[in-house]
């Protein structure tokens, strides 16, 4: 008796579901491959009458005693063992399609797949030039799985994960080896990430990268659009927000003008240089302004082209101006004006102390040291193209693949602005690149031959499932990329240990997942919610997978896996601190001069 027969007598299926298949087996001795052990996690080929296999992979199993007579009619126990398996797709013809629902019924044979059956279903899936590996089978490490590059960075990326469950090694060993795969002789390839730190925990793994955090980041204010500015300069919780947005949108749209004087069309939005110590200045006239009560279009600035002597007027005193004229002449200086007098002197529109809160507010954030990186003088004087060279890795003398940007040193008030710019700026420059390609060649089929991703570590901070105020703009950025980034060649990757945190919208648009372990059982329902059906039982692995694997599901992959992440190398400085290990050493002294003046920095 051959091998096969012996087996196929020894194990059958015994049910089949949709999404399980059950098969007895009285040996498993008999039943495995030689020199490979069976487990939780093995794969199981199921072969029916039209030379089709269905490839499972073991989820549980469970000893089964039975009572049967045998030729003699006495009764003996039979222990049988009862296998349930996952369908994971039908290999035919030497190819593998997902899903299990084709299968012939009955089935004929089950045997245990081999390795080499393994691997070939996972070489053969992709074509080597779309070819991407970063992790191997957690079950049998001698398996690659590699996942198809253009489906995997083209569609959105999340990875998910309690802390301490590996995403930052993750994160960093696939980025690592995204910028390291060439096609040629050539220092560089054609990578371009942009990874948003919030923890500094990136810049020992990627030591070449364009390291930017806030003694070096420099962002000019005239691109932030009118939420970005009025969330950091207004008080939405003020009485007078009205007023001071409709005086703030005036002055700046004003400025413009002036400044930008070549152009037509100038809106408040328009991404145009405008100068802040000149809205400063009119906003200081503004809330000081007095006019000349017998002639309201004069306005009573302390100048030596006229006399007045104690506040007394008569028609012709004081300077005259159009509304126009009056705002280009408040952006000069702070004025000073002759204090008012009945019927003589009386406070302009805006000098009755609706502006005075305001100004106090905009004098102290745009000379706040915390936030020079958006209002001090390089932020003033940086041209547009300087900006995106900086955030794109093409500085003058240095080339890089990764731009690190490191937050942790942003004040977090401003940090959902200081991303919401970024991301808008780099998805806008997409949108343009592709128009630029299209005009200089309207044949070109390919939108944008510099694709771009965006990485957000802890992005739950930044685009939170919150209807918040300050979360307003990020949220707004992020979301239009999820939402329309893939057309220009603009995509994210989201790794957050809370995703049931994070925006919806946002969420629900990533085509590949690397779940990693998820213990908060809210956070294990949400991602569920996410993760196609068919995975079955395999998302319930969430909770007990060992550090460094993960479930990898998408579009990019042949089929679901648990897989074990390929160590990065560097790594990023995100390893857990060895308390007990360093509280049973001498007590180490501190240096806190050093500590202020670096606090103080």
């Amino acid at each position: 008796m051959d091998s096969n027969e012996s087996t196929e007598q020894n194990a059958q299926v015994i049910a089949v579901f949709p999404d399980k298949v059950k098969i007895s087996v009285k040996d498993l001795e008999i039943f495995k491959n030689v020199d490979e052990t069976l487990k939780v996690g093995s794969y199981l080929k199921i072969e029916d009458s039209e030379n089709a296999s269905l490839i499972t992979i073991i989820e549980n199993f469970q000893i089964s005693i039975r009572d049967v007579k045998d030729e003699k009619g006495e009764t003996k126990h039979v222990r049988e063992h009862i296998i349930e398996a996952f369908p994971l797709g039908v290999l035919r013809g030497g190819k593998f399609e997902r899903g299990g629902d084709s299968l012939a019924i009955p089935p004929k044979n089950v045997i245990p797949a081999t390795v080499d059956e393994i691997k070939k279903i996972y070489e053969e899936s992709i074509e080597e030039k779309e070819s991407f590996t970063f992790s191997t089978l957690a079950a049998n490490p001698s398996v690659k799985v590699p996942v198809n590059g253009n489906k995997f960075f083209n569609k959105h990326i999340a990875i998910v994960g309690s802390t301490g469950s590996g995403k930052s090694h993750t994160l960093s060993s696939i980025i690592q080896k995204a910028v390291s795969t060439k096609e040629g002789d050539f220092s560089l390839n054609n990578s371009h990430v942009i990874i948003f730190d919030i923890h500094s925990e990136y810049k020992s793994a990627f030591p070449n990268a364009n390291y930017i955090d806030i003694s070096n980041l420099a962002l000019p204010y005239w691109l932030l659009n009118s939420e970005e500015l009025e969330e950091i300069l207004l008080d939405t919780g003020e009485r007078d927000n009205y007023n001071q947005s409709s005086v703030f949108r005036k002055l700046v749209t004003e400025n413009k003008k002036k400044h930008n004087s070549g152009l037509t069309k100038v809106f408040y939005d328009t991404p145009l240089f405008f100068d802040i110590i000149e809205v400063q200045n009119a906003l200081y006239n503004l809330k000081n302004e007095t006019k000349n009560s017998k002639a309201s279009s004069r306005y009573m600035i302390v100048d030596d082209s006229y006399t007045c002597t104690d506040s007394s007027t008569s028609v012709d005193t004081g300077l005259l101006f159009s509304e126009e004229e009056k705002i280009s002449k408040y952006f000069e200086s702070e004025f000073q004006f002759h204090p008012t007098k009945n019927q003589n002197v009386t406070k302009g529109d805006y000098a009755e102390g609706t502006l005075d809160k305001f100004f106090v507010r905009f004098q102290e954030k745009i000379n706040q040291d915390r936030l020079s990186f958006l209002f001090g003088s390089e932020a003033k004087t940086i041209s547009f193209e300087k900006t995106l060279e900086n955030l794109l890795g093409y500085k003058t003398g240095y080339k890089s693949n990764i731009t690190v940007i490191d937050l942790s040193g942003v004040p977090f008030e401003v940090l959902s602005i200081t991303v919401s710019l970024i991301s808008r700026l780099i998805f806008e420059h997409g949108y343009f690149y592709k128009r630029l390609r299209c005009t200089t060649d309207p044949s070109e089929k390919i939108n944008n031959d510099v694709p771009i991703l965006l990485v957000y570590e802890e992005a739950h901070k930044y685009v939170p499932n919150s209807e918040l105020v300050k979360y307003r703009s990020s949220k707004k950025s992020i979301e239009r990329i999820a939402k329309e980034g893939r057309k220009y060649g603009v995509t994210l990757l989201l790794a957050s240990q809370r995703p049931s945190e994070i925006s919806e919208t946002i969420f629900s648009q990533c085509n590949n997942f690397i779940a990693m372990r998820l213990t908060n059982p809210v956070d294990q329902s949400y991602v569920k919610k996410l993760l196609p059906d068919s995975l079955g039982s395999l998302v319930d692995k969430m909770t007990s997978l060992k550090q460094g694997e993960a479930i990898l599901v998408g579009e990019s992959i042949i089929l679901p896996s648990i897989v074990k992440i390929d160590r990065c190398e560097p790594q990023p400085s995100s390893n857990d601190i060895p308390y007990w290990e360093l509280w049973k050493t001498e007590w180490k002294g501190l240096n806190f001069e050093e500590l202020k003046n670096e606090w103080y920095k």
